[in-house]
Formats: C-alpha cells, sequence, structure tokens
C-alpha cells in the first residue's frame, strides 16, 4: 500500500564511470555485511569489460543514486557483478530498469548469455529475475555470509540471449 503523503520519484539511468565510485559503496553498505570499498569500485569499473548503470532522482546529483548494477561481459558470456537499490526508493520499478539498460547493452554486443547469483532468501530479487527470463541453473550452499554469521545459499541464473 502507498500512503497518499509519500512521493514516488522519477529516475534517470545513466551509464556509470569511475567517478561514481563512493556512491555505490555508499548504496553496497546498505545491502551486504561486507561491501565493497570506492577504491574496489574504482578498480572493477577501470577493467575494459566491466560497466553498468546508475539510476540517480531527476533533479539530483551523480552522488545522490538510488540504485545501480555492475556487470562484466567476456567471451559472449556476462555476468552481474553486483546490484544495490536504496531502500526507500524499492519497489518502484528500478532494479529492473537497471537490469534492463545491461540487457540492452548485452544485446547491442550480441552476448549469448547473462549469469547472475541471488541470495535464495532474497524473495524480490527472485522474482524480479525470474520475471526477467533467468532460469536457475545451480546452487551455492552457504555462498552469502549474514550478519551474526549466518549463511545462506545463492541461486545461480542464466538468461540466454540468442
Amino acid at each position: 500500500m502507498r500512503l497518499p503523503f509519500t512521493r514516488r520519484h522519477t529516475f534517470t539511468v545513466i551509464r556509470l564511470t569511475a567517478r561514481d565510485a563512493a556512491a555505490l559503496e555508499h548504496l553496497h553498505r546498505q545491502d551486504f555485511p561486507r561491501p565493497w570499498s570506492a577504491a574496489e569500485f574504482e578498480s572493477l569499473i577501470a577493467q575494459p569489460a566491466v560497466f553498468g548503470y546508475i539510476a540517480v532522482p531527476d533533479g539530483r546529483p551523480r552522488s545522490e543514486a538510488a540504485g545501480f548494477v555492475l556487470a562484466r561481459l567476456a567471451a559472449g558470456e556476462a555476468e552481474i557483478l553486483t546490484v544495490a537499490v536504496d531502500g526507500a526508493a524499492r519497489r518502484q520499478g528500478l532494479g529492473r530498469r537497471l537490469m534492463d539498460a545491461v540487457l540492452r547493452d548485452l544485446y547491442a554486443h550480441r552476448a549469448e548469455a547473462l549469469f547472475l547469483e541471488v541470495d535464495e532468501t532474497n524473495a524480490p530479487a527472485v522474482a524480479l529475475y525470474r520475471g526477467l527470463g533467468f532460469a536457475e541453473v545451480g546452487r551455492r550452499e552457504g555462498y552469502y555470509r549474514h550478519a551474526g554469521g549466518a549463511r545462506t545459499g545463492a541461486l545461480v541464473m542464466r538468461r540466454d540471449l540468442r
């Protein structure tokens, strides 16, 4: 249910650059118990095979990005490295828009398949990926470590692009 006094933002999805690393670190910190640092993001983005997109609320600076996706493409196969959406911006279709941007890029590069790993307990993300045509092709037991030391498995998912 959406409360009448809340305002949905509109977002612009744009290709990310190394200068977005601090914003990526901030968003990653919200979702992961071992978040990646700005230096780690800079190092990844500097790799020719790595690309991604950020979602910026209209009228706001890039540093206030509300979400991002980072991917890698090599030899016709791609993988999602990480995705994060600010808690206040969830359930507004932002994850889908970010994934759609990656998919458009991959189709333009004639990639054959896209892989990702998702925490088996993250029902909204699993539903998003299934809705985007991903299918489970494997599992990694105890892959994700949560605060307090609990571990959950990862679903390995694939979407064919041809």
